[in-house]
């Protein structure tokens, strides 16, 4: 068994564990889950600390046969890309494990049904950023969808079910395309090389250009739909503001990601030349996630919708530095990917603590909190910054790396996307007087600060946007080699400086 099996498997045991105890038992339920979580992120970091930065390839490989009369193995494995993903997941599910303590009261379930969801669906995000076979990356990518679906149904707020129907339906229809795709990539296989689903003996066949603009559709849709990108957005909004902030965190943090993780791994070495023949119209739609998700973000009154308005112009920004085709694009984007899920956890988590206190989850029922609730104040701020990329905090030096590859090659999408920039001040400046300063507003006077499990929770997110605003390289050192070698597998090259050559 392999190490990234054990840490797959790792979250399992516990949710074994949590099922054999009684529905009552809440807290023992609650105690269990995170210690399980825990063990689990501390397994990822030893594993992260023996990969070999300078050793091509995927490490800590497994395959075995699964099904082989159909070519389809257990076949998994990390590159840089994939295990900052991995850490990504497994640091924040402990985290929004914490700080939701009693996230799961009131549930259409008991709580012990909650932490099983939760720590389900953290296999399923190791197994989706880890598989090396694309049909195990599918039953991944499809499975995740049960334990949010009933997350988000059982669990949230509002017209719960009504957003979890939406989200289910969206991203089922993504899956059906993508597999429409992958029984065409199968095909060929069978003809060409013999039958397989491992992704370096697919990224080999021969097909031809109609061939590879239609299946590189399926996938790309698929997805867009995951990411999500304008205009296959809009089941976002609703499930993240019905959804507990926990669901939110892992939704919008860490879910989402396999789409744009998707992107750079199956649609560019898969389908290369598809890849470049769609580039300007897929740079046009990140242009437009861009200022479209600004824009509506601004003019939203309640906070949880505002918060995944502003994810969808970030992931414009992440699919723009993608399809750039530069390696500074394809780093920023990959560093956006980490950075966005610890940012957008923050402002979700502390989002969460504000409603349930004052019992509302419209801005303009705040007012004044830095004055009646300081602690917490200061980490929305803290972590709306980091939205906003203020220089210093995890997002800056993405946002930067995505626009400077993006101008290189598409310097008028780098110049509209920027203009993002000034939106996110309006978008994150605006909520902030509104709920942290002027006058304390009616019913907020007696509102509590974080206490001291909250504190803990939030601390690690807070340290990490500090962190990787001012030292990113230990997560670029893991990126930079699979930025560059994507960029070669799908036959670019960076733009020569061409200052020089232009005086006279």
């Amino acid at each position: 068994m392999s190490t990234l099996t054990i840490l797959g498997i790792l979250p399992l045991i516990g949710a074994l564990i949590v099922a054999t105890l009684g529905k009552s038992d809440a807290r023992r339920a609650k105690l269990v889950a995170f210690a399980t979580s825990i063990i689990t992120a501390l397994y990822a970091i030893v594993v992260a600390i023996g990969f070999q930065i300078d050793r091509p390839g995927f490490q800590f490989v497994e395959s075995r046969e699964w099904i082989p009369a159909f070519g389809i193995t257990y076949g998994v494995g990390v590159d840089g890309l994939s295990l900052v993903m991995i850490l990504l997941a497994v640091i924040l599910v402990p985290i929004v494990i914490l700080a939701g303590w009693d996230e799961a009261e009131g549930g259409r379930w008991s709580a012990k049904t909650f932490y099983i969801l939760i720590l389900i669906l953290e296999t399923m995000m190791i197994g989706v950023f880890a598989a090396t076979d694309l049909f195990l990356f599918y039953v991944f990518f499809e499975a995740m969808l049960i334990p949010v679906y009933f997350l988000i149904g059982g669990y949230g707020s509002g017209e719960r079910i009504q957003a979890a129907v939406k989200f289910l339906l969206y991203s089922l229809f993504g899956g059906l395309l993508m597999l429409a795709s992958m029984i065409g990539l199968y095909v060929m296989a069978n003809d060409q090389i013999g039958k397989t689903f491992d992704i370096s003996a697919l990224s080999r066949l021969e097909m031809s250009s109609t061939t590879e603009h239609l299946l590189f559709l399926g996938f790309f849709i698929a997805f867009a739909i995951k990411a999500p990108l304008w205009p296959v957005h809009t089941w976002l909004p609703d499930a993240a503001k019905s959804a507990t902030p926990g669901t939110s965190v892992l939704l919008l943090g860490v879910l989402d990601k396999v789409g744009t993780f998707g992107m750079i791994r199956y649609c560019l070495e898969l389908f290369p030349n598809a890849s470049k023949t769609f580039t300007p119209f897929i740079i046009t739609l990140a242009v437009i996630s861009i200022i479209y998700g600004a824009f509506l973000a601004i003019g939203q009154k309640e906070i949880k919708r505002l918060i995944a308005f502003t994810s969808i112009s970030h992931f414009g920004f992440i699919v723009m530095g993608i399809f750039a085709m530069t390696t500074q694009g394809h780093s920023g984007s990959a560093l956006y990917m980490v950075n966005h899920g610890f940012s957008t956890a923050a402002l979700f988590l502390v989002a969460g603590w504000m409603i349930k206190r004052r019992g509302s989850s419209l801005i303009a029922d705040f007012g004044g909190l830095q004055r009646v609730t300081p602690v917490m104040a200061w980490s929305f701020f803290i972590a709306g910054l980091s939205g906003l990329a203020l220089p210093g905090l995890s997002s800056f030096v993405s946002e930067i790396l995505v626009l400077v590859g993006t101008y290189t090659r598409y310097p008028v999408a780098a110049v509209i996307g920027g203009i993002g920039i000034i939106l996110a001040a309006l978008y994150i400046l605006i909520p902030v007087q509104r709920t942290l300063h002027g006058p304390t507003a009616p019913g907020n006077e007696n509102l509590a600060d974080l206490n001291l499990r909250e504190k803990i929770a939030i601390a690690p997110v807070i340290a990490l946007i500090v962190l990787l605003g001012f030292y990113p390289k230990p997560a670029l050192d893991l990126i930079n080699p699979v930025a560059e070698t994507t960029i070669a597998k799908s036959g670019f090259t960076d733009p020569a400086p061409t200052v020089g050559s232009e005086r006279r």
